[in-house]
C-alpha cells in the first residue's frame, strides 16, 4: 500500500497533482477531514482491499481540525503505517497573481482581507508539514505539463528525487536582468551572430547560429567550466534545502548567444534525472516585435 499525502500552499497546484495521480491509478480523496485520516488508512491497509495506491489532499481548508494533523501523523507513525508527504510550494508573487487571475479569495484572507496576509498566515500554519515532507516541489516557474512530468518521475517511475527544480533561462541585458535569478552569467564576450547578415534574423535555436557561437574555443571552454561549477553547486544547494534554482544566461538582446549557451547548459544538466529541469528563452522574440512596431 502506497499512501501519499498531498499538501502545500493554496494555489501551488495540489488539485493538478491529485488529478494526475488519479489518472495513473491512485485512489484520490481531496480535503478529507483530518481526524478521519488514520481510520481511512487502516481500512486501506486491511488485507483484501483492492486499493494499492492512494493519495489524500490535505490543506488549510480543513479549518479548525487542521491543527490536529501533527498528532495524526504521529499516530500513523506509531501504527507503522507508511506514508509520503508531497509539499507543493510557490513564491508569494506567483500565488498572488494566480489568485487574481482566477478571482478567488484566499481561504485565510476572507472576502475582505488581503491575499498577501492570507498567504503569510498559511505559510506559518504549514511550516511543520514542510519540515516533514518527503518531496518539496516549487511550482513557481512550472507549466502544468512540467509539474506532471516531475510527479510521474516520483510516483510512477519511482526515481530518486532531490527536491530541486532548475530553470535555465536566456535573457537580454537590454531588457533587464531577471528579478528571480539566483545565478547570472554574461556571455556578451562571445562572437556576436548579430553582425552576420544571414544570421541576424535567426536565433540560438537555429543550427547555423548555434554552430557559429560554439565554433569559438572560448565558448566551448566557458560551457565546460560553467557546467562543472553548476554541477558542483547543485548538491550543495540540495543539502541547504533549496527547492528552486534559476540560472540566467544573458547577452545583449537575448536572441543569439545566450539562447545557444542556455540550451547547451540545459542539455548538459538534463542527464541528471534526480532533479527537475526546464529551459526558458525570455527575450528571444522581443527584437522582432520591437522592429515590427
Amino acid at each position: 500500500m502506497r499512501l501519499v499525502i498531498i499538501t502545500g500552499m493554496s494555489g501551488a497546484g495540489k488539485s493538478t497533482a491529485l488529478k494526475m495521480l488519479e489518472d495513473v491509478g491512485y485512489f484520490c480523496v481531496d480535503n478529507l477531514p483530518v481526524p478521519l485520516i488514520p481510520k481511512v488508512a487502516d481500512l486501506w491497509k486491511a488485507s483484501g482491499t483492492e486499493i494499492s495506491k492512494a493519495a489524500l489532499g490535505v490543506d488549510i481548508r480543513s479549518g479548525q481540525t487542521f491543527h490536529e494533523l501533527h498528532k495524526v501523523l504521529d499516530e500513523l507513525d506509531g501504527a507503522k503505517i507508511q506514508y509520503e508527504i508531497l509539499y507543493l510550494e510557490s513564491e508569494d508573487d506567483v500565488l498572488i497573481k494566480r489568485y487574481k487571475e482566477t478571482r478567488r479569495f484566499h481561504p485565510l484572507s476572507g472576502s475582505q482581507g488581503r491575499i498577501e496576509d492570507g498567504i503569510r498566515e498559511e505559510r506559518k500554519k504549514l511550516q511543520f508539514l514542510k519540515e516533514r515532507a518527503d518531496y518539496i516541489i516549487d511550482t513557481s516557474h512550472m507549466l502544468t505539463r512540467e509539474l506532471k512530468t516531475e510527479l510521474n518521475k516520483i510516483f510512477v517511475q519511482n526515481k530518486e528525487y532531490k527536491n530541486l527544480y532548475i530553470s535555465v533561462m536566456s535573457f537580454g541585458f537590454k531588457y533587464g536582468i531577471p528579478a528571480d535569478a539566483d545565478l547570472v552569467f554574461d556571455v556578451r564576450f562571445l562572437p556576436n551572430p548579430y553582425y552576420i547578415d544571414q544570421l541576424r534574423p535567426k536565433t540560438g535555436n537555429d543550427p547555423e547560429v548555434r554552430d557559429y557561437v560554439m565554433s569559438s574555443k572560448t565558448a566551448v571552454t566557458f560551457l565546460e567550466k560553467l557546467t562543472d561549477m553548476v554541477e558542483f553547486l547543485i548538491p550543495n544547494y540540495i543539502q541547504e534545502g533549496k527547492t528552486q534554482l534559476v540560472i540566467a544566461v544573458g547577452c545583449t538582446g537575448g536572441k543569439h548567444r545566450s539562447v545557444t549557451l542556455a540550451n547547451a547548459l540545459y542539455q548538459a544538466l538534463s542527464k541528471h534525472e534526480n532533479y527537475g529541469i526546464r529551459i526558458e528563452h525570455r527575450d528571444i522574440g522581443k527584437d522582432a516585435v520591437t522592429k515590427a512596431k
